[in-house]
Parts: structure tokens; sequence; C-alpha cells
């Protein structure tokens, strides 16, 4: 397998947690972001969609990191990141797509190019703008985790689900953007039991090979 990646995206994080926690093996391949490389032939002939992170597993391309987050799970399923119960599953979901659709999409790297570049904010704006939109979202999620019994010692039971492989990153992204996380002691429970793992160590950005890049 080969991922394209970079090192700071959530996305591409995502994706790592998971192949890390089914002990899978991968050729790291770095598109740099910051650089524009994502936007580049090289990689438009790779991906249409000019986003990581992209996952080639012999002749399939994969796109969107939930999309393959829940493949790796049907082919490579132990351990299974969803749960066995469809109830479950649609928790997880949508506890992952609280993140990934509605908080992630707003401080995409794309959004806050645009905010500055197109609309003339500053970078204090920038910043409160992704502050605002994190600090909102992570509090619908506190909500959804306080007020579910299924929630465990990580989002969704006893066993980290595709729900944390999605949490782990926004969070890093938070601390990175000095959001406040006082309001969500839930989250912050669960992201602390998860990087305890050694698969959520492994995949953080500051152990990919393009950290120092």
């Amino acid at each position: 397998m080969e991922l394209y990646s970079y090192f700071r995206s959530s996305a591409s994080f995502r994706v790592r947690i998971a192949l890390a926690l089914k002990s899978l093996s991968y050729d790291y391949k770095t598109v740099h972001l910051v650089r524009n490389e994502q936007t580049g032939p090289d990689y438009a002939a790779v991906s249409p969609q000019r986003l990581v992170p992209l996952l080639q597993d012999g002749d399939a391309r994969l796109t969107q990191s939930m999309a393959i987050i829940e493949y790796l799970d049907e082919v490579y399923p132990e351990p299974p990141l969803m749960p066995a119960d469809p109830l479950g599953r649609a928790r997880v979901r949508s506890l992952s797509q609280d993140i990934a659709c509605e908080i992630h999409p707003l401080d995409n790297l794309r959004v806050l190019r645009y905010l500055v570049k197109e609309l003339g904010a500053s970078e204090d704006a920038k910043n409160a703008w992704y502050r605002h939109w994190v600090e909102v979202g992570l509090e619908v999620v506190e909500r959804q985790l306080c007020d579910h019994p299924a929630t465990g010692a990580f989002c969704h039971g006893d066993t980290p689900t595709m729900a944390d492989c999605v949490l782990v990153p926004q969070i890093f992204n938070a601390q990175r953007f000095d959001c406040r996380l006082d309001h969500v002691p839930t989250v912050m429970r669960v992201f602390e039991t998860c990087m305890q793992l050694p698969a959520f160590q492994a995949a953080q950005p500051s152990a990919c090979p393009d950290a120092d890049a």
C-alpha cells in the first residue's frame, strides 16, 4: 500500500491512525500542501481531487478519509474500527461526521487561505474564525459523548473506532491554534486515552517522515 499524505493534514492523520491500529504497513508519499504540491501535474495525475489522503492498495485508489477507513475495516477486519451492531455503526458515523463534516471543512487550509487572500482577513481574524468553529463544534461532540451510554474509555465503548481516528487529529489542530478546550472534558478524556496507545503515537504529525520538511 501507498499513502499520499501530509503530516499536518488531519484527514491524512485519520487514515494513518487506522493503518497503525490495524498494523498495516505502507509506503509514505509526501504531498506538501503548503507548497501546493497537491495542485501540481504529478499529483493531479494520481488524484483528480488533488486532495490528501489518497490510499493506493494494489490497483485500487481510494480517497476521502472516512471512506478509506471503512474500506480498511472491511478488507482488513481486525481489529474492528466499526461496531458490530447497526445502531453502533450509525453512532460512530455520526460522531465522525460531527467532526469531519461540521468542523473540519470550516478550518481547512483552503478555507483559511481564502479568508486571507480573497477576503482580506487579518491573521488575527483568521485565527478567531478557526477557534470559534472548532470550539463550537467540539461542544457538540461533547454533548454527543455525555448523552449516550455507549461512551466508554473511547468515543464508543472501550476500544478505538473510526470516531476516535477522526477526533484525535481535530484536537491536535485545536491545540496548535490555542483553542479553548476546558469546556469539553469528556472529549479531552477520550483524547488522552487514545494518546496512550502506541498506534496513535506512531501516527501523530511529529512522527511523520515529512515533519521537518
